[in-house]
């Protein structure tokens, strides 16, 4: 017991009210176990509600709205003078991260969940001491599911200082565009932002220590997505590092090529997004016996459970793919083993999403992939440009690429480069999560026109059946 604490105890205490958190806790709660969610920020929701997923997206559709306000004249609409204003900008995207916060925090007290405001830490496997704004408090459980998530991982020489250095979290509220960008990390945080700021006005400096963008994708993806950076008028130094910063008005950003040459930026921000890493330092993993492998995140069996019986890990802290989505799945499939219910996470594949200008979204294999791994593959393509409602909407850059097997015609993999990426992989994902075949989909009627036809097409030119594109 901890001096000057009070105590209280549950079935089931839940860390961290991210996607992973607050999904468990309120299926856990729905499942009749008695449920506290800790959380040590004042919003529930995580980083993702608050600082990633929602307020990144708002952003890009108000950057996409302004950019698209600069083309309109080819369908005869002429926009004059169309001006940004940052700061309502950034409150608007506030009021709707605000909305959604406030919604998770309703819908966790209405199915039953006690929240409880403080920085978690276990004291041994079965006790968590919080550290809340009236004081030390002790959690007793018999069941724990941990869901604090990642944070970014630090840059050597360029430590976040929210003034000159800025992380993600940063990067969505600014008050003002900066002048010059320099954006450190090509993965998709990086893509994301550079895109928003450049459509917003900033001149943007991309550097990324790998040859290529998205180096693991098929070689048409990073295509599209070089030649739009480009059109975009972004400076993409690939194979590049930085190596150092001096700060000042603008500061100075050194980079390096693999030859050793090097280059100066100037930059009125510097946007550090090189990755993330498990959200765990001062939780008391030790104490509570909890195992991670060597990058620190959790080890966890199928049904989320740790190398400690009844303690649980979902979410970015268990590694993976970090998507919100995939957190969504694992909470669940906890809070069903833990309520008695045979659950596993078996999921075949995890779709994914980078909402860069054109979207990239993809689930299964990549043909790259699949080759590697030995598998004899036959795959099909359609381009945007050939379908009449990607002209409607001037939006026919992309292509929708579907992979199988050679000889078995099951679906392996899908990738869509285009505008509703993100909405139209779910068929995919469907598809191959079920084991469908290209006959399946195939013979399956989509709606005309739409942009969903396009995996249609894909499907149809995999088996030399296209109609709209010319077979190989």
């Amino acid at each position: 017991m901890v001096v000057g604490s009070f105590e209280k105890g549950c079935q089931v205490a839940v860390i961290g009210s991210g996607p992973g958190g607050y999904l468990a806790a309120i299926r856990l709660a729905q499942l009749k176990k008695d449920v506290i969610l800790v959380e040590e920020a004042e919003n529930l929701g995580g980083i993702c509600l608050n600082e990633g997923c929602i307020p990144s997206k708002a952003l890009i559709h108000a950057a996409d709205f302004l950019e698209e306000t600069k083309h309109c004249d080819q369908m005869g609409i002429t926009v004059t003078r169309a001006t940004l204003d940052m700061p309502k900008l950034v409150a608007w995207k506030d009021k709707v991260v605000k909305r959604l916060t406030d919604g998770v925090k309703f819908l966790t007290s209405k199915n039953g969940a006690e929240i409880l405001h403080g920085r978690a830490q276990f004291l041994t496997d079965r006790t968590l001491k919080v550290a809340t704004k009236e004081g030390p408090q002790i959690v007793r459980f018999e069941q724990a599911v941990i869901a604090t998530g990642s944070v970014p991982f630090p840059l050597p020489g360029f430590p976040v200082d929210g003034e000159s250095v800025i992380g993600s979290k940063e990067a969505l509220s600014l008050s003002e565009i900066p002048v010059k960008l320099v954006v450190i990390g090509g993965g998709y945080i990086g893509l994301e932002l550079s895109c928003v700021y450049r459509k917003l006005g900033s001149e943007v400096a991309l550097v990324e220590f790998f040859p290529e963008l998205l180096a693991h994708h098929d070689p048409e993806v990073r295509e599209v997505i070089t030649r739009r950076l480009k059109d975009l008028g972004l400076s993409v130094y690939l194979g590049h590092r930085a190596v150092g910063l001096e700060k000042g008005h603008p500061s100075t950003v050194k980079i390096q090529d693999k030859e050793g040459k090097v280059t100066l930026l100037e930059a009125d921000k510097v946007l550090v997004c090189v990755g993330r890493v498990p959200n765990v330092a001062g939780l008391g993993l030790k104490e509570a016996g909890v195992e991670q492998d060597p990058k620190g995140f959790i080890k966890v069996t199928r049904q989320m459970e740790t190398n400690v019986p009844g303690i649980y890990a979902v979410g970015d802290v268990v590694g993976g793919p970090l998507l919100a989505h995939k957190a969504y799945r694992e909470a669940k499939v906890a809070a069903e083993v833990i309520a008695g219910s045979p659950s596993s996470f078996d999921n075949v594949v995890i779709p994914a999403v980078i909402y860069t200008d054109p979207e990239i979204a993809w689930a299964g294999l990549f043909e790259v992939e699949a080759k590697q791994q030995g598998l004899k593959v036959v795959s099909g393509s359609f381009p945007f440009k050939a379908s009449g409602r990607a002209l409607t909407l001037n939006a026919p850059e992309g292509f929708v690429k579907t992979v199988a097997d050679a000889e078995t015609k099951r679906i392996l993999g899908v990738q869509i480069v285009g505008q509703d990426a993100s909405e139209l992989i779910s068929e995919a994902a469907l598809a191959i999560e079920m084991g469908a075949f290209l006959d399946d989909l195939s013979q399956t009627i989509h709606p005309h026109p739409t942009m969903s036809e396009g995996l249609l097409e894909s499907v149809e030119a995999a088996l030399g059946e296209a109609i709209h594109v010319v077979n190989k």
